[in-house]
């Protein structure tokens, strides 16, 4: 049983290995209740493995995993009975309705029919679902499968929400309303949501993350707690000429910038840079100049010395 105040998940020492590869190495970690938590991390990081031990798909080899108040390596089934899944590859059946898939797992957690129908209403409606209820999931787009996947994952409703890479397949628009789903579900059901993720913008978006690496946990923080502690700002300067404004601030400072379309992105330490200088020493060169915080790209090679793609 879950008291108040304790976090979610509760990791300490985990370790997993595949023969004699280490997934994941010593990792110990809290998600805190009803927050939106995301494990970003490029490929080979360990954050698939982190997921399907959290989804209890595999079991504990080293160190120890509380859920919910449960110890997942004891507590399986009480632990099953209370998170929803949603995995990166379709678990729904193409050849059924979306009702019918929907209510299948209603059926394999024991809910009433009554209950089931009420339910569903409730959360297709919630998702923007509810007029595709009855078409056959391989007619659906894949933004409206990844929210009947959603229906599914949510209608026991389980305390803990796990998504794996939830944006896969989806377009712009999708993605945008598939946060909005999860902040109100967040709001209204008290939900903690843990999701995995490559998508840098995505990442932005969550309360706290955890960034891995080769199978490390590099650090635990809010966005924006992140890029404020690289100390560092970011110039981006609109140009029509961007080869020879890269070649200026290499000439005149010594700075390395980059060049991304009609524009040269600098980033440098806030202490030995001034706006005001790199503005007027490029003089006709610049159309305009803007300046903010590093992004989650930016804190990503700063801890881990490379790049994160």
């Amino acid at each position: 049983m879950q008291l108040q105040g304790e976090p979610s998940i509760a990791i300490q020492g985990l370790t997993h290995r595949y023969g004699e590869k280490a997934a994941l190495s010593d990792l110990s970690l809290e998600i805190p209740q009803r927050s939106i938590f995301g494990v970003l991390g490029p490929n080979g990081s360990g954050k698939s493995t982190l997921f399907r031990l959290l989804s209890t798909l595999v079991p504990v080899q080293s160190g120890t995993i509380r859920m919910l108040g449960y110890d997942v390596a004891k507590d399986q089934q009480a632990i099953r009975e209370r998170i929803g899944v949603v995995f990166q590859s379709p678990s729904l059946d193409r050849k059924l309705t979306a009702r019918e898939n929907i209510l299948f797992q209603a059926a394999l957690y024991g809910i009433g029919q009554r209950e089931a129908k009420s339910r569903l209403e409730e959360l297709s409606e919630a998702l923007g679902v509810q007029d595709q209820l009855d078409i056959k999931i391989d007619k659906l787009s894949g933004g409206l499968r990844r929210r009947v996947e959603l229906v599914k994952g949510l209608l026991h409703r389980p305390a803990l929400l796990l998504l794996d890479e939830p944006s896969t397949g989806l377009d712009p628009l999708s993605r945008l309303e598939l946060w909005q789903s999860l902040e109100e579900l967040r709001l209204e059901h008290s939900t903690t949501i843990v999701l995995t993720t490559h998508l840098l913008e995505e990442a932005e978006k969550c309360d706290r993350i955890a960034i891995l690496d080769q199978g490390r946990l590099l650090v635990d923080d809010s966005p924006e707690s992140l890029r404020k502690s690289t100390g560092q700002i970011v110039f981006s300067v609109a140009t029509n000429e961007p080869s020879r404004v890269v070649e200026q601030l290499e000439k005149q400072y010594g700075y390395h910038g980059s060049i991304h379309g009609g524009s040269v992105r600098i980033v440098r330490q806030q202490t030995d840079i001034s706006p005001m200088d790199v503005y007027a020493s490029l003089g006709s060169l610049v159309t305009s100049m803007t300046i903010g915080p590093p992004s989650l790209e930016d804190v990503f090679l700063r801890i881990a010395g490379k790049s994160f793609s």
